[in-house]
């Protein structure tokens, strides 16, 4: 009897072509895509990802492989699971990370109580990543295409969920993939891939806080390391770590977004020493594959963009009073624009060692 797979279909390419590999693999697939907000919420709904265009693009290329094919409403989680905590880490200062709560809370949680319920053995999704097993546990890999690796987004997998996630796409670059939905006429062979968080598919971050939360929020001042006025900005929820553009200061040197206070409303902005950072402490750990109490050599990406770099990972005791699961992470060499929100991933090799959410960064610290 086939194995069957549910198989999470954006109406992307991606996607697409995981159910494709999966059915030459001998698997029933079952096709799912998840409604995971309200268009009248978005600005500009036809552009971004589970908008209705892209359910009906899943749709047909699930009745053309002749699949079984559902949309489930998953708007209330989502809602509560990714938005909700967009809206907090914006207003305490903070740049999160909305598709790794959706990768972890939506679509392999939730995804799998629904599988079950569809009899399904496995889920799948079209990331560039890989899955192997190596003695009893399961591993989490970097995709084979270095250009489209999307492990940074899957840290918070567990035996749990790596045991029953098919990730085919990850075998193969782009470019073949798009190769094999045009050889199958799949509609979206050509389609773009979505770029922006999907519920803020104009990157106007402050336009969307504004309309969830209906609130204003106000101007202050651009302040430098030692306390000086340098300008004004126009919300501090609006400025990220490392910004240089659209601060308005004329200044000898280049200016940068290096800290927030939002309790005091002020946006810092320094040179570029004020951007680096020795390491920093990273909370809420999740080792995928062997847990570490012992200092762990690794690299480490601070960002999905960026290059991972070498550092030491120290453990921390609950008794440190950091809580439990978290980790101090000391680089070999100062490193650029961390920001608080964002993930901390660790790697050897290939393999994923684990990640946790950036709570603090030290600076200067040997």
């Amino acid at each position: 009897m086939k194995k069957r797979v549910l198989v999470a279909m954006s109406g992307g390419v991606d996607s697409s072509v995981a159910a494709v590999l999966l059915q030459k693999q001998g698997y029933e697939c079952v096709g799912v895509t998840m409604r995971l907000y309200e268009n009248a919420m978005v600005a500009n709904p036809r552009h971004t990802c589970c908008s209705l265009d892209d359910v009906e693009d899943a749709r047909h290329v699930a009745y053309s492989l002749g699949m079984e094919y559902y949309v489930f409403d998953f708007s209330p989680e989502f809602d509560e699971k990714v938005i909700q905590k967009f809206v907090q880490y914006y207003e305490k200062g903070w740049t999160p990370n909305p598709c790794i709560d959706c990768n972890h809370y939506l679509k392999f949680d939730h995804l799998l109580k629904r599988a079950d319920e569809l009899d399904c053995d496995y889920i799948a999704t079209g990331h560039y990543a890989r899955v192997a097993q190596e003695g009893e546990r399961f591993v989490l890999k970097r995709g084979l295409d270095a250009h489209k690796d999307q492990t940074y987004a899957l840290y918070s997998f567990g035996q749990d969920v790596l045991s029953r996630t098919l990730l085919p796409v990850g075998e193969y670059e782009k470019t073949k993939v798009r190769e094999i939905a045009e050889a199958h006429h799949l509609i979206n062979a050509r389609k773009h891939d979505s770029q922006d968080i999907c519920f803020v598919p104009d990157g106007d971050y402050v336009a969307f806080l504004e309309r969830y939360t209906g609130k204003h929020y106000a101007s202050g001042d651009l302040v430098d390391a030692e306390g000086n006025v340098r300008g004004r900005h126009r919300g501090a929820v609006g400025y990220t770590i490392g910004q240089r553009r659209g601060l308005g200061i004329a200044a000898k040197e280049p200016l940068y977004v290096y800290d927030k206070d939002m309790t005091k409303n002020l946006v810092k902005v320094g040179g570029q020493e004020q951007l680096m950072a020795d390491s920093l402490l990273a909370a809420d750990w999740n080792w995928i594959s062997s847990v570490s109490e012992t200092p762990v050599r690794a690299t480490v990406k601070i960002r999905y963009n960026a290059k991972d770099q070498p550092a030491t990972l120290f453990p921390l005791p609950a008794a440190d009073g950091e809580g439990e699961n978290t980790l101090r992470v000391v680089f070999d060499a100062p490193q650029r624009a961390i920001a608080p929100g964002q993930a901390a991933v660790a790697y050897q090799g290939e393999n994923v060692l684990g990640g946790g959410t950036i709570v603090q960064v030290l600076r200067h610290t040997r």
